[in-house]
């Protein structure tokens, strides 16, 4: 975008919009700039800038495909050597991303997701046998071993142990850590940077050799497999329809990867998001345990079809992924010459980073729109939004393809979680969110004890739909 655009007051020569910059919440900062600037901005960084774009209307024209793809930004660019050419690292040109994305579609099929249901239900019931001792549990860290468990036994027929370990598995630390350093290199002045962080470096290898032979154990396990009923099973024994090309090795292992770490920080942090919300919203929790004991009963074992009757816990997952979408940003590039919003030029190959939480606190979601209310999302006000203010997931072709598997995981899960426990949080929590590759609330523990199901009876027989949309004042 070439016209001159807002940017952050005290700007240095040279270093740029440093000052109030902290490499542990760029997303934080973004969006406190966001509510200051407007919906176009810009920040510069060591001579490297960057556009942001969180206006309803231009984030609307950057979602359309015929003039705009995906971009991958230099924060991606940072994980590469993680993901390589995985489904989220991988450019527009290289092959492998498409070719992936085929093979894979099977397995988010209706029927691949009603295959998965039975496992994703007995690692839940996992986690409710922790939880059924009552006491503190730390929301974040039981919502990773959870998410980690289901996406590698359903992904690819591995378990990780999570619910036996005291501790959080290996491949979760060695990958926090990974994470945290293509982070702060995305923000390290050039040539001093690295020569500076030589130690730091050394230890990353070390970590991308350990994630990378985590997931050769993945493989070689089922080397000899035929099944094609999970993602594994693809990758190793299918091709891509019409071209008749498979996956190569390194690519497999780069799918692996992507898939594990993607496929369980976003639906941890969606589920954490979730849960804080309701503990603060004791209305809201109260309608969304209300409609669990109508559609399941006192003893839930739920079908995969039921689990799609929980409209109104949908809708609370869908309104904490409005507040805080675990993947903040996306960034696309343009085609070819064009203009945005009738006033921004940009040129072939220019991109600009969607800031997914800005757009989501937009005007168009009303007039208080860090107030935490589900009923946005009820049928008739998603029909009178315009499209394209509501990205959770990103846009396009680039977009999650395990989104369904994600909510249907999500949905289960809070369904059992709200049947079975009293959840009560800290009242003196102030949510602190931590960023990563995703967001999640750091710190963020609950008091859970085993429901009354007398009372429980009593409450599904006599209550009803409350209105909800309490501001939170703890958020900072």
């Amino acid at each position: 975008m070439a016209t001159a655009l807002p940017h952050p007051p005290r700007r240095i020569p040279l270093v740029g919009d440093v000052l109030g910059v902290s490499p542990q919440t760029p997303v934080q900062d973004s969006m406190r700039h966001a509510a200051e600037l407007g919906p176009v901005f810009e920040r510069k960084v060591f001579g490297r800038k960057i556009v942001f774009v969180h206006g309803a209307g231009l984030v609307a024209e950057l979602s359309d495909e015929k003039r705009f793809a995906k971009h991958v930004t230099p924060a991606i660019s940072n994980l590469r050597p993680l993901g390589g050419d995985g489904l989220f690292t991988a450019h527009n040109e290289e092959p492998n991303w498409r070719r992936a994305h085929e093979i894979l579609a099977p397995a988010f099929s209706r029927d691949a997701m009603r295959r998965y249901h039975p496992t994703m239900l007995a690692i839940t019931r996992e986690l409710l046998d922790m939880w059924d001792r009552g006491g503190e549990v730390d929301v974040t860290d039981d919502m990773t071993k959870l998410t980690l468990e289901t996406i590698g036994r359903t992904g690819f027929g591995y378990s990780f142990s999570s619910f036996e370990r005291a501790e959080p598995h290996p491949f979760v630390a060695a990958m926090v850590r990974t994470l945290r350093h293509a982070q702060r290199t995305v923000i390290q002045p050039p040539v001093i940077g690295p020569l500076l962080n030589r130690k730091a470096n050394r230890r990353n290898e070390a970590d991308l050799a350990f994630l990378r032979s985590v997931v050769d154990e993945v493989v070689e396990a089922r080397r000899d497999d035929t099944s094609t009923e999970d993602l594994l099973g693809l990758m190793l024994n299918t091709v891509q329809p019409g071209t008749g090309e498979a996956l190569d090795e390194v690519n497999i292992r780069n799918q692996i990867i992507t898939f594990l770490i993607a496929g369980h920080e976003t639906t941890s942090g969606a589920l954490s998001f979730a849960l804080y919300y309701l503990a603060r919203n004791p209305d809201v929790l109260a309608r969304a345990r209300s409609e669990v004991d109508k559609v399941w009963g006192e003893h839930p074992d739920p079908s995969y079809e039921e689990v799609a009757k929980l409209r109104y816990v949908r809708r609370v997952l869908d309104e904490a992924l409005r507040l805080w979408p675990t993947a903040p940003a996306f960034a696309r590039q343009a085609k070819v010459d064009t203009v945005v919003g009738g006033e921004y030029p940009m040129r072939a190959g220019h991109w600009a980073l969607v800031l997914i939480p800005a757009l989501h606190r937009d005007p168009v979601w009303g007039d208080d729109p860090e107030a935490f209310d589900p009923d946005r999302f009820a049928p008739e006000r998603n029909r009178a939004r315009p499209p394209h203010v509501y990205k959770p997931f990103g846009t396009g072709e680039r977009a999650c393809i395990g989104r369904q598997f994600a909510l249907h995981e999500a949905t289960l899960v809070l369904g059992m979680l709200l049947s079975r426990y009293e959840l009560r949080g800290d009242p003196s929590y102030r949510l602190k969110v931590q960023e990563l590759l995703t967001l999640k609330p750091e710190g963020f523990k609950l008091d859970v004890s085993l429901r009354d199901r007398a009372t429980a009876r009593v409450t599904a027989s006599t209550s009803s739909p409350v209105t909800s949309g309490a501001r939170d004042p703890s958020v900072r």
